[in-house]
């Protein structure tokens, strides 16, 4: 058995949505206006009555067939005004010859009214009321009543068939839209299972409907996972290229220490595998914090005062800075309230750039740590005097693996920055360097 397509199954569900709604509504009209009728009629046929019984009460019978003489317009053959005996013959007014429905007081009542012709073919709406020894009928065949139902009934099915049209050119309308729309993102979903990581949902309209939602939801998907496949690229290039070297280092100096008879040389070289084992230690070491800096979970945030986290950080490194015969400077340019931060991560970016600040910076005479807010932000930064990143290096210095030149005779995998980039991206902030005239600014910029 075929299954409908989606697009197939839409349609029809918008057609019968305006169908069903539209027989709801008829169907509604329909009884009000068949209930205002019906309403109308008895309200009418009981006021004749009434007034009718008055005039018999006032005048007797002949004021009686006086008054239905007068209320009998010329050629009205619906008309019902009649008084009856007991039997139900009739001896005065107009209408059937004999009643055969026998009803006192003032109910009003709709069916056949006599026995002969017209009133035994025909409904009508009447009333009998009790006058004296005989009975007053009064009431109006509804064949104009019911003529109007009929015309009535022929409109509100003409209506509902133009609904029907309607909701068929409304389902087949709205069944395109959205298959346009789906097949927009199933396209770029299948150039992306074709490798083609940069494809993108382009019809947005800006309206923030659910298509809206899910194509900026797919595209900032896609816009990560193009991000981090680059990023993977780069760190299997750069991983392959930067381990080569201590690896080899380290496979001579083992061949080394294998070939030497002296202990003495032999533990030296000893002591230069561990260097060398460590600096490729710290190299996964520091690409697996990136990785769990990039997809750690922001429900372990908790509020942190950033003014505190500085001023702790700095008690912690001035024995360090002034051992290394510089001083450490805490620069609190403003207190901003407490943030919602991953406590450890923060701590360990503001680490690291000290820590930085204090191996690149040396002799520059101090290390400043410097917390500032303003139009919306709250920067933490280290400062230093030393020689600086250039301008057009930063981007390099920024990316993993990426070592200046000045930098490749002191240990290190290049990965520093990149971690803290990536504490700062988790925070919803960025990562800045600029020039301190002379030494370098890093600052960790957050959303206040």
């Amino acid at each position: 058995m075929t299954r409908l397509s989606v697009t197939a199954r839409i349609a029809l569900l918008a057609i019968a949505l305006a169908l069903v709604s539209n027989l709801a509504l008829v169907g509604f009209v329909w009884q009000q206006i068949h209930d205002d009728a019906v309403g109308a009629l008895r309200r009418n046929t009981l006021e004749q009555s009434d007034a009718l019984v008055a005039v018999w009460r006032g005048g007797g019978m002949p004021a009686l067939t006086q008054a239905i003489e007068v209320a009998r317009a010329p050629g009205d053959e619906s008309l019902i005004l009649a008084v009856i005996d007991r039997s139900g013959r009739r001896i005065a007014g107009i209408g059937p010859d004999r009643v055969t429905i026998e009803s006192d007081g003032t109910s009003f009542q709709i069916g056949r009214a006599g026995t002969s012709a017209p009133w035994s073919e025909r409904d009508a709406g009447y009333a009998i009321r009790t006058i004296g020894a005989n009975r007053l009928i009064s009431g109006r065949l509804l064949d104009d009543w019911e003529q109007e139902q009929r015309d009535l009934e022929g409109a509100l099915a003409l209506a509902v068939l133009l609904s029907l049209a309607l909701g068929i050119g409304g389902g087949l309308v709205v069944a395109r839209y959205v298959g346009r729309r789906l097949n927009g993102v199933a396209s770029v979903i299948e150039g992306v299972a074709d490798g083609d990581l940069s494809r993108r949902v382009v019809t947005l309209t800006g309206s923030g409907d659910p298509f809206d939602r899910l194509a900026s939801q797919l595209n900032a998907m896609l816009d990560k996972v193009e991000r981090l496949m680059g990023e993977l690229r780069l760190v299997t290039d750069s991983l392959a290229h930067d381990l080569r070297s201590p690896l080899s280092r380290l496979r001579s100096k083992t061949e080394g220490a294998v070939l030497m008879e002296d202990p003495m040389q032999r533990e030296a070289a000893l002591g230069g595998l561990i260097a060398e084992t460590d600096i490729v230690m710290r190299m996964l070491t520091t690409l697996i914090e990136i990785s769990r800096a990039e997809s750690i979970s922001r429900d372990r945030f908790s509020p942190v005062d950033p003014a505190e986290l500085i001023e702790e950080i700095a008690e912690l490194y001035a024995p360090v800075v002034e051992d290394a015969g510089m001083r450490m400077i805490v620069a609190l340019d403003a207190r901003p309230p407490a943030l919602l931060l991953h406590r450890e991560l923060i701590s360990q970016a503001v680490t690291n750039l000290a820590d930085n600040a204090l191996r690149h910076g040396a002799g520059g005479g101090s290390i400043t740590l410097r917390v500032s807010a303003g139009a919306g932000e709250v920067r933490l930064q280290v400062e230093d005097h030393g020689p600086g990143i250039a301008a057009e290096d930063r981007a390099q210095a920024l990316r993993r693996f990426g070592r200046l030149d000045s930098a490749r005779t002191t240990p290190g995998a290049g990965l520093g920055l990149t971690l803290i980039e990536a504490v700062a991206r988790l925070h919803g902030g960025r990562f800045e360097l600029g020039d301190n005239a002379p030494g370098l600014i890093a600052a960790i910029v957050l959303p206040a």
